[in-house]
Parts: structure tokens; C-alpha cells; sequence
């Protein structure tokens, strides 16, 4: 220590650390150069505005996938809370069926929506169902899909869009389950107030847009999470048309095959799977030939999805379906028709239940017509011919065994030339002219004269008609008149007896069509079916009694053991008196024998007939019967053009024959019920044979007074 004390700093300890140091001002650091922008080339200025589309379509897609998924999840399961249970969806046809059958109980036609009766996809055929998903949903079972197979429905597009048309029509990539929505039209049941008919409901519901496409697969989807997939082919199967008005594979395994659909083979599974891309056209009863050629596609098919082998295939391909000898028959078409017809709507053409008919259809004798009227056009009618014919055939009691309205034998619902053809009658209205002589007590031997006669009728001037051959032959005997057909002793013997009892004994018959009013009443100015004009000979054939035709015996409902309704035709009043019925049928056999109806003599058997040519040969008829049967055959142009070279006594008479010695080939001969007449003295003819009321040698007033007590002589007698 030095100095002073004073001046001695003062004592302090001394600091054990160091001062800290002064905070310094961080250093600024240096300013980045921001870095160039990237040059782009001309390609990326071009694709700048699609880049950011493509940003925003992304950020927007799985926002709107989400919503999108949503919404159609929300739709599924509203929709399939509304799918009622799978028993009330297999039957959803608006109308019923009618089943008709032949005279010994075996189905010979269909009409109306045919359903065979529910069948499962566990019941049906492991042909039918392996068949079914080859050609329609190689992935039903697999669960490739859940409703709606993508997949396919993509390719299906492509090819459509490929191939110049619509996307959304064309090859179809629907699933099973999509396909059965469509039949079920989405759940909305038919409604005679939105669809004219049936037709238009189903054309709605096979319409197909994009919005249909998004119903389509909501439904598919709600009805996966609502069956199961057999319930879902339970469905299809027993809903799908499959031609020929069949509903159902049960119904047209029936129809084609006469099997059940539990029992088909191979080659009828095919063929069956086949018609659902297109039933109407590849309907075997339409052509046999395309519908085997689809079946052959389907058992390809079959093969490639493992379901069949290389020689189960192959013996499929060489072995194809065939009809059943019914369906291969298609006969009767005109019949049933007219057998619909003469029902009550409600339970026919507009049923809404199954109904069966039972009717007078003799498959063996339509057969028999129809093979007759083919062969005579192929063999004796002029080449390329379009002339018409039709064919009807009876029993004595009216009850129709055949009939054929047309050359046309497979159609149905066509125009019915046996029942809906008004056509004049010609010669073939002769037979009632004498059978009205006879009952008022005239003998097949009273002589007429056959000369040049006129009539005067009110209004219309003089009548003078002449005969087909232009020649007279003077006094003629009643049954030679017939025999030959002359036209001036017929219509002076309708003026005879009275115009008036000929008209009535005609319409008592069962020609209930508008007789004419002059004396060419005699030579059938008048028009009349076919099948009416062969139900009046068949009273002739009874003896005399009127017949109503018939084709219906009965109808019930399926099911039912007791009938709605029986045959309400048959055997009537009275007509004429039996004696002169069989007088009448002796005169006509010597038509046959003897006369203009010569080429429709059937050798060993008794045949009695007329022919019938109307003026200008528009028409051409035949009418006869043996013991057993009567038969008429029209024939003519449906615009009434002029046949050439044709009357009743050729090619009708022809077509007769042909008919005729088919139906009785093996049966035993069955006589005729005729009478031979006694032979009668001839009498003077009449000297004036143009005034009614003159003849047979009487005055006008004896003439009178005989007929007069005749006529009421029949009506105290009830005749």
C-alpha cells in the first residue's frame, strides 16, 4: 500500500466474473435474388389451361363422387324397402291364358299369356340354368357384380359405339339382375290410365335412355341386397317372353317341347336360352331352322364356360331341338280363332284367369284338310295361283271337326275365309229350293221344263237367266235338274212353291245372312259363309233338323272340375219333314253318281253333294257329306276377281275329294240316309212356267189350295 490514506481508493472485491458483453445487433443478411421463372415452351403455354382444369376437375370429383355415392346409397335402400317379397313378383302377366284342346283332351293351340305355373331356379334344369347364365351373365354366380356388372356394360358400349350406333343400345351388357328390373319396369305396375295396353306398357319399359340406365342399376342394386341370387333367377325365369305367348320357361318348355322345364336336354336348354335375345323371331314354331341355329350358339357358348365338353358339345351341335308333335302341328289356327270367338270376351281374348277349352277338334280329320288343300294347289292348281280356298268340316249335329279359313296354315288372327267371307252361294242354295218342294208333297219325278223364261219383278225390269252351258233341255224330271244343275227349272219351280217358303226354309237352316228379295233368290244371289252354308247341309244329313255349327264343348278354369260354360250349338228345330230330308239326300247322291259332282265320288262309299258357281265365276263351291260327315270347300279371289276356268265341279269338288278320302280312309263304309222315291207317273209340264202358281197340270187355284192345306197340315204338325 502507498500514499495516502486519504487518497487510498477504497477497498472492494474484486469481480470473480467477467463482464458480459454488449449484445450486438444481429447482421443483416444479404437479400436473396429471387430465382427466374421457368421458360416455358410453346406445348406447356398450350397445356397450362388444361392443367388447371384438370386440378379443379379433381378437387370437384371426389367431392362430387361422395355425394354421388350418397345419393344413390340412399336410393338402393329406399328402393329395396319397397321390393315387395320374391312369391309376388314370379307372376306378373296382366292377362290370363286360354289352353284349348282338341275333341280327345290333347292341347292343340294357345292363346293369351301362357304360364306354365311357378318354377325355382333350383327346379329347373342344370341345362336350362348353365345355359341361362353362358349366354346372359357368365358372372352371376361368381359375384363379379352386385347388380350391375361394369365390365361388360363397358364393353357392350364400346362395341355399340364401334359399330356406328347408340351407346346405349345394341349388344346389351345388363346383367341378370338388370334385366329382371326391366322386366319388373322398375316396380311400376301397369296402368290402364299412363298405357293404351299391354303393348305400350312393355315398349315403356324396354325404352332405353341414360336416365333409364341409372334407374336400371339403382333397381339391380336394391334387389341384390334384397334376394338372394337364386330368388333373382326365380324371378327372371318365370317372368322372360319367350314367343308364341309364352311367359315363362316353364311355359315354353310346355310349349315347344311338351316337357316340363325340370326335364329339358341340352339342345332344348340352348334353344330355350336362345329365344330371350330376340322370342319373336327366333320362335321355333315361326322358324325351326333359325332357332336351332341360335341353340347352336348357345351350346357353343356353354362349352367355352366350362359347362359342357368338347363331345357334349358336339353331340348337342349334331342333335338339335325339335317341336313336339303338337307345336310341329300348328294346326287348327283359323278353328281357334273362331272357337275365341264364339265366347264370351271376359273369359277369352280379354281373360284375365287361366282358362281351358275343350272343343270338337278332330287333330286327325284338320290334318287331313289341310294336306287336301296343299296338294291340290301344288299339283292341279294353275302355278302361281293366288286364288283362296277354305275348308270346313262337320258332324251331323253341327259339331266343327276341321276347319281351315285360308292357304295360310300357320297363322293366327288372320282373316277367316270359312267364317268372315260373305260370298254368293251360286248352285250350292239349290238344295233348299227342293227340299222345300218335297216337304210340300212333290216327288223327285215331277217333271219341269227347262226353256228360255223370263221374269218381271217390280223395279228391276225382265229377268231372263239362262244355264251355264246355254242349251235348254225341254221337260226334265226334278232330280235331273239337280242332277245337272240346271237354272231355269230351279227358279221356276222357288216361284212354285213360293219364293217366300224357300226363303224361310233356307233361314231355318241357319243361313241367317240377308236372303235376296227377286227370283234370283233360286239361283243364290244371296251371300253366305262357308261355314254356314256346310251347317244347313248338315241338317239335310240329320234328317231334316237344324243345326247351330259349334266348336266350343266347354270352359273352365284352370283348375276347376266344374265348367263355366258348355256347348250351346248342336242339333234344333225341325225344318223340313224327315221323309223329305231323305228324298232330298238320294237327289244329291245322283249329283255325285251321275252329275256335276262326279269328281268328288270317293270309291266305296255313298257321297251326296251340289256345286255351286255364282255369275261370273267369282266363286266356286262344293258341299257334300257321306254318312259320317258333311264338308264344304269355297274357293275365289278376295277382291272377287273372276277365277279362270274354274267352277264347283273341279278344283273344289277336287279339294273335296282330297279332304274327304283322307278323313274316311279305314273307316268302314257308312250308308247314306236316303230314301229312294217311289216311281211317279210323269205329268205335262208347265205350259207357262214364268207365271207363279202355274204347273204339274193343276189350275192356279187347285195348285193354291194344295199347298195351302200342306202348309198347314207342317204347322199343326209342328214341322
Amino acid at each position: 500500500m502507498t500514499g495516502k490514506r486519504g487518497s487510498k481508493p477504497p477497498l472492494v472485491a474484486e469481480k470473480r466474473t467477467s463482464a458480459a458483453p454488449a449484445k450486438r445487433k444481429p447482421a443483416k443478411q444479404p437479400r436473396r435474388k429471387k430465382a427466374a421463372p421457368k421458360r416455358r415452351g410453346l406445348l406447356g403455354t398450350l397445356l397450362l389451361p388444361f392443367k388447371w382444369l384438370l386440378v379443379v376437375f379433381w378437387r370437384l370429383f371426389w367431392r362430387g363422387a361422395i355425394v354421388v355415392t350418397l345419393i344413390v346409397g340412399i336410393s338402393v335402400v329406399l328402393t329395396a324397402r319397397t321390393l315387395p317379397p320374391m312369391d309376388e313378383l314370379v307372376d306378373g302377366r296382366i292377362r290370363g291364358s286360354v289352353t284349348l284342346q282338341d275333341a280327345y283332351g290333347e292341347t292343340f293351340a294357345w292363346r293369351g299369356d301362357q304360364f306354365g305355373g311357378v318354377i325355382t331356379s333350383d327346379q329347373i334344369s342344370p341345362n336350362l340354368r348353365n345355359a341361362i347364365v353362358a349366354t346372359e351373365d357368365k358372372r352371376f354366380d361368381r359375384f363379379y357384380h352386385f347388380g350391375v356388372d361394369f365390365y361388360a356394360t363397358a364393353a357392350a358400349m364400346v362395341r355399340n359405339f364401334r359399330n356406328g350406333g347408340n351407346p346405349l343400345s345394341g349388344a346389351g351388357g345388363s346383367s341378370i339382375t338388370q334385366q329382371t328390373a326391366k322386366l319388373l319396369c322398375f316396380g311400376r305396375p301397369f296402368d290402364p290410365n299412363t298405357w293404351e295396353d299391354e303393348a305400350a306398357y312393355e315398349a315403356d319399359c324396354r325404352r332405353t335412355t341414360l336416365w333409364r340406365k341409372v334407374q336400371e342399376a339403382v333397381h339391380a342394386f336394391a334387389m341384390e341386397a334384397r334376394y338372394t341370387k337364386a330368388e333373382i333367377l326365380t324371378v327372371y325365369v318365370n317372368r322372360a317372353y319367350l314367343g308364341a305367348g309364352s311367359r315363362g320357361f316353364e311355359a315354353a318348355s310346355q310349349r315347344y317341347f311338351g316337357v316340363s322345364a325340370s326335364q329339358v336336354s341340352v339342345p332344348q336348354a340352348a334353344m330355350l336360352a336362345g329365344l330371350l335375345k330376340a322370342p319373336s323371331s327366333f320362335a321355333p314354331t315361326r322358324n325351326l331352322q333359325v332357332s336351332q341355329d341360335r341353340g347352336a350358339t348357345v351350346v357353343r357358348l356353354m362349352q367355352e364356360a366350362g359347362y359342357l365338353t368338347e363331345a357334349e358339345a358336339a353331340n348337342a351341335q349334331a342333335n338339335p331341338a325339335t317341336l313336339s308333335e303338337a307345336a310341329r302341328a300348328r294346326a287348327g289356327g283359323y278353328f281357334a280363332d273362331w272357337v275365341m270367338d264364339s265366347g264370351p270376351n271376359f273369359f277369352t281374348d280379354g281373360t284375365t284367369e287361366d282358362v281351358i277349352i275343350a272343343t270338337t277338334l278332330d287333330p286327325r280329320i284338320q290334318t287331313a284338310a289341310e294336306d287336301a288343300l296343299t296338294f291340290i294347289f301344288e299339283e292341279r292348281a294353275r302355278a302361281g295361283s293366288e286364288a283362296q280356298a277354305a275348308i270346313v268340316v262337320m258332324s251331323a249335329d253341327g259339331a266343327v271337326r276341321a276347319m281351315v279359313g285360308g292357304r295360310d296354315l300357320t297363322v293366327s288372327g288372320a282373316f277367316n275365309r270359312a267364317t268372315q267371307a260373305l260370298r254368293q252361294t251360286g248352285s250350292a242354295f239349290k238344295p233348299f229350293i227342293y227340299g222345300t218342294a218335297l216337304d210340300l208333297g212333290m216327288s223327285p219325278f215331277d217333271i219341269l221344263l227347262d226353256a228360255p223364261t223370263c221374269w218381271t219383278t217390280p223395279g228391276s225390269g225382265e229377268w231372263c237367266p239362262s244355264n251355264y252351258t246355254n242349251d235348254f233341255r225341254g221337260e226334265v224330271t226334278m232330280v235331273e235338274a239337280l242332277q245337272r244343275s240346271l237354272n231355269i227349272p230351279a227358279v221356276a219351280l222357288s216361284e212354285l212353291v213360293g219364293r217366300e217358303n224357300v226363303r224361310t226354309v233356307a233361314e231355318n237352316f241357319g243361313i241367317v245372312s240377308d236372303l235376296a228379295r227377286g227370283p234370283a233368290l233360286a239361283l243364290g244371289a244371296s251371300e253366305s259363309t262357308l261355314v254356314e252354308m256346310t251347317g244347313a247341309y248338315a241338317g239335310i244329313l240329320n234328317g231334316g233338323s237344324a243345326v247351330k255349327p259349334y266348336g266350343l264343348v266347354e270352359l273352365r278354369l284352370a283348375g276347376d272340375s266344374e265348367p263355366l260354360l258348355t256347348a250351346t250349338g248342336g242339333i234344333r228345330e225341325r225344318v223340313i219333314q224327315e221323309g223329305a230330308a231323305r228324298q232330298l239326300t238320294w237327289m244329291m247322291y245322283q249329283v255325285v253318281e251321275n252329275g256335276s259332282g262326279r269328281r268328288a265320288g270317293i270309291e266305296g262309299w255313298e257321297i251326296a253333294g251340289k256345286t255351286g258357281t255364282t255369275q261370273g265365276a267369282r266363286d266356286a263351291w262344293f258341299i257334300g257329306f257321306s254318312g259320317d260327315y258333311v264338308a264344304g270347300v269355297w274357293m275365289g279371289y278376295d277382291n272377287n276377281t273372276p277365277l279362270t276356268g274354274v267352277t264347283g265341279s273341279g278344283l273344289p269338288a277336287d279339294i273335296w275329294h282330297e279332304t274327304m278320302a283322307r278323313v274316311l280312309v279305314g273307316l268302314t263304309p257308312t250308308a247314306l240316309p236316303m230314301q229312294v222315291p217311289p216311281q211317279a207317273q210323269a205329268i205335262a209340264p208347265v205350259p207357262q212356267q214364268g207365271e207363279a202358281g202355274d204347273g204339274l197340270g193343276f189350275t192356279p187355284q187347285e195348285a193354291d189350295n194344295i199347298i195351302n192345306d200342306l202348309l198347314r197340315e207342317l204347322q199343326n204338325n209342328g214341322g
